[in-house]
């Protein structure tokens, strides 16, 4: 038996490397600092302090990947703004619930660590954070040499928000008459990419240099839309109280598309009826549903199709909160309105 010694690099794990890693991380975290972090990167645990504003606080929290989207970023070697997919999966989720994300911890998985590759996500990861205005905290970054591929990796991320008790949307106070607003996505987003990429490989070389003024490749990795700021700013200004109709639902459109993510927000016995073409398909979705040879049906099922939040509202309140959207930077779309259900399905696309 040999007597050489073995080290944990030896064994495919460079410490050192890691070490450099979480030193370019810590200017990025900062950047993203807000009130209520009391301990942040560095620590075995983050520490973060509710903050005081709350009343009656309730945390909210959620979890999520990238999924095969990563798979196109290692192809092209675009790993800067998969890190921003990764914090809205999340926030976007908590935001539903009307609650203000406020922290943020990452895991990223490889295994043989390149540091500029890791930066290059984690720096992603830290923009979409502070454009969502919650805080990195803390994170794992993990390296596990004969676990991934060479020169791939993996993502998960976890956000917890805070919400007033009596002001968590739930959907309960949805009725017949409220208008479904549409807030236009950034593009796929971050789900169906499983048929992106089966389109990618059907269309070959025949595939278009631009889509809605876009290099292909950058129209298909468009980060995920963060709606945070501006939708939280609209649920304080159209809130819905017993005097006032304002915003009583909220729907990240995610796998599922708007058939499946819609009625997750909607009491039973209600539908909500949305209208075809009352929001346009762009050229992205209109190239993705060509090649892919599928309905409308099986696009509103698949993608999220040009909507990333739906936002359901009162009647009375309906155009006040659009125009206040509108002003907020979001494209606003009015496209349908809820409904009774009957004996159909809970959305309705005609």
């Amino acid at each position: 038996m040999s007597q050489t010694p073995l080290s944990y690099k030896d064994a495919g794990v460079d410490i050192v490397a890691g070490d450099a890693l979480v030193e370019r991380i810590k200017p990025l975290a900062k950047k993203t600092l807000r009130e209520g972090v009391l301990a942040g990167i560095g620590g075995f645990g983050a520490l973060f302090e509710v903050p005081k504003r709350y009343k009656e606080p309730v945390l909210v929290s959620g979890t999520d990947g990238v999924g095969t989207k990563l798979k196109l970023a290692f192809e092209w070697n675009m790993h800067d703004t998969v890190g921003i997919d990764l914090v809205a999966m999340s926030v976007n989720d908590v935001l539903v619930q009307g609650a203000e994300p406020l922290f943020f911890l990452d895991y990223f998985a490889c295994g043989k660590l390149d540091v500029d590759t890791a930066a290059a996500v984690i720096g992603g990861i830290a923009k979409g954070c502070e454009l969502s205005g919650c805080a990195l905290i803390g994170g794992e970054t993990a390296e596990m040499p004969g676990m991934y591929p060479a020169g791939e990796y993996d993502l998960a991320g976890f956000a917890v928000g805070a919400v007033e008790k009596s002001q968590i949307l739930t959907g309960q106070h949805v009725q017949a008459g409220d208008v479904v607003l549409g807030l236009a996505s950034s593009g796929v987003h971050s789900n169906g990419f499983s048929l992106v990429r089966k389109c990618i490989e059907r269309a070959g070389s025949d595939a278009p240099s631009t889509l809605d003024g876009q290099p292909f490749k950058q129209a298909l990795m468009a980060p995920t839309r963060l709606y945070v700021r501006n939708v939280l700013s609209a649920l304080a200004q159209h809130p819905h109280t017993p005097q006032s109709a304002g915003i009583k639902a909220l729907a990240h459109i995610t796998g599922g598309g708007l058939l499946e993510n819609i009625p997750r927000v909607l009491p039973a016995g209600l539908a909500a009826h949305l209208q075809q073409g009352s929001w346009p398909q762009t050229e992205l979705f209109a190239w993705l549903q060509k090649t892919a040879g599928i309905d409308d049906t099986e696009m509103n099922r698949t993608f999220n199709n040009g909507i990333g939040m739906v936002v359901v509202v009162g009647a009375a309140a309906a155009e006040s909160c659009a125009a206040t959207l509108r002003a907020a930077g979001e494209q606003v779309y009015t496209i349908g309105h809820i409904a009774a259900q009957g004996a159909g399905p809970q959305v309705v696309v005609a």
